[in-house]
């Protein structure tokens, strides 16, 4: 069985105490490993060369460069290096810019370790999602990439998934049981019987789960003979 590698970290900060602490907060959550500390732009460029590293944690200002500019820098390696802005700078400008050049977050200093703490395991689960995804297909489902791009809302301890506009989640659960109930499939018109809604609501809901793959829809020949989608709860 192949050992699952640490994350490997960067961490890109002028204030030696200040990275000092980000090192011992990255030794106090399993699964990461801090493989340099930079305090230049010259010590930064060189490592991320040399070291190519899954994960920079980057401060703003350095007497010698903009973090911003080397934010841009890494994002041109050959390798994908996901960024964590950890800075004193609460500009909206600052802010915008740095999301619009693809962070994964943006904590401001001073940092707290619980902030800290949920903003690595955010990224070790998108991390790990990357390095699965990679290894058994090509190409993604949407599902796949909402849940990469973080369209899950977090709370009470367990991750809700992400619903489009229009779609209700006790409605949802509701057209799932009805499903179930009838393993040969349902059209989106008996469906809709069941529910008491209409047959274009009922289809909605449908097409939504066929789009999750939680459903599969097959063309059949009803009572008319003409072709209708016929649903089916996958086994």
């Amino acid at each position: 069985m192949k050992v699952k590698r640490d994350i490997e970290v960067l961490i890109i900060e002028d204030d030696l105490r200040i990275a000092e602490i980000q090192k011992r907060f990255l030794e106090q959550i399993e699964g990461f490993q801090t493989v340099g500390i930079a305090a230049s732009y010259h010590e930064a460029k060189n490592f991320i060369e040399l070291l190519q590293p899954d994960l920079l944690l980057l401060d703003m200002y350095f007497p010698d460069m903009n973090g911003l500019d080397l934010l841009k820098e890494a994002k041109q390696q050959p390798k994908q290096m996901d960024v964590i802005m950890i800075t004193a700078a609460k500009e909206i400008q600052s802010v915008q810019e740095a999301i619009s050049i693809g962070v994964f977050d943006y904590i401001i200093k001073p940092v707290v370790f619980e902030r800290f703490k949920k903003s690595l395991q955010r990224y070790q689960e998108f991390h790990s999602r990357l390095v699965e995804l990679e290894k058994e297909n090509m190409y993604v489902t949407q599902q796949q990439v909402d849940k990469l791009l973080r369209k899950e809302i977090e709370g009470g301890g367990s991750n809700k998934p992400y619903l489009p506009k229009g779609i209700d989640p006790l409605t949802l659960d509701k057209v799932i049981e009805v499903l179930e109930k009838v393993r040969p499939g349902l059209t989106a018109e008996l469906v809709a019987k069941e529910l008491g809604v209409s047959r274009t609501t009922a289809r909605r809901y449908l097409e939504h789960l066929v789009s999750e793959e939680k459903i599969d829809a097959d063309l059949s020949y009803g009572t008319v003979g003409r072709p209708e989608r016929v649903y089916i709860v996958r086994v």
